[in-house]
């Protein structure tokens, strides 16, 4: 499959009065892309958060709560969402969410394929409020998928602002970025490594971001961002290098359209050939010459 549709989210945060409104939710949100065409579904970091507030505000608006709420849940969100990619023959990647893994919670996002079998990627390095005030820890490795639409990773937030894990993962034709940041500082930073590592390894890169948050949902009060696609600025690709881009903190889908035959042509014979040349910015620590010049 050469051409492959992506709708990748803007996603508002709810409070959730019971569990019939979740799963009419996140319905809706999946049946909109399919019947927009699209085959890749990507939902932004620490949406699962939304599910805390099934527990109650006094829950859903303290740490130990919420990050627990979140957790019991996950299962039945795997469950719905499976199901829901079977139904539309898609595949989506979940809103991220604390799992408890043997008593420490790790950042995971899951990745469901139209089949309804279920895999996840866990965040690496933890930005400073998750490892100061939420003691969330690193999970388990880096993962390459391989599908009928490609090969696919998944970089979660920071994760995609560090070039050695992109570079572990330079297979991949697809980038899959969920994020959430609070101001438009962050969600900046998101969005350079997100370019940068389309630049490095000649992918396509894909962010979906949690937008406006919701002030009883602990640690997901604000969000700023939207959704993005990019690509190397290169044979095949505009030349800005940015294939879609979504209205800031507007809620909804952003689609595009990716020619994986594109990206194996810039790999192979782009302008630069970033991806190839990369061992040659061999480590130069004590290969410094010092000149003084005054």
């Amino acid at each position: 499959m050469s051409r492959i549709k992506i709708a990748t989210a803007a996603y508002p945060p709810a409070f959730l009065p019971d569990w019939a409104t979740y799963e009419s939710r996140i319905t809706a949100w999946v049946e909109e892309a399919a019947g927009q065409g699209a085959q890749l579904l990507v939902f932004p970091e620490y949406a699962a958060l939304e599910l805390a507030s099934l527990a109650g505000v006094e829950v859903s608006s303290d740490r130990d709560g919420a990050l627990r709420a979140a957790s019991d849940r996950m299962p039945e969100a795997c469950a719905l969402h499976a199901r829901l990619a079977q139904e539309h023959g898609v595949y989506i990647l979940m809103g991220s969410g604390p799992v408890d893994v043997d008593g420490v919670y790790v950042n995971r996002a899951h990745f469901v394929a139209p089949s309804g079998a279920i895999d996840h990627q866990d965040k690496q390095i933890m930005t400073r409020f998750e490892r100061e005030d939420w003691g969330i820890a690193g999970g388990g490795p880096l993962k390459l998928f391989d599908t009928a639409l490609g090969k696919i990773s998944v970089l979660i937030c920071y994760d995609s602002e560090f070039p050695f894990l992109g570079r572990a993962l330079a297979e991949a034709e697809l980038l899959l970025i969920p994020s959430v940041t609070e101001a438009l500082a962050g969600h900046t930073r998101v969005r350079i490594g997100a370019r940068a590592r389309a630049l490095e390894s000649q992918c396509v890169t894909i962010m979906s971001s949690l937008i406006n948050g919701h002030p009883d949902l602990y640690g997901i009060e604000e969000g700023t961002g939207r959704g993005g696609v990019f690509g190397p600025p290169d044979t095949g690709f505009p030349e800005d290098g940015i294939i879609a881009s979504g209205g800031l903190n507007h809620a909804g889908w952003t689609y595009a359209t990716i020619d994986r035959a594109a990206i194996a042509h810039v790999r192979a014979d782009g302008v630069v050939l970033n991806r190839r040349h990369w061992d040659e910015q061999v480590p130069r620590d004590g290969a410094i010459t010092n000149v003084a010049l005054r």
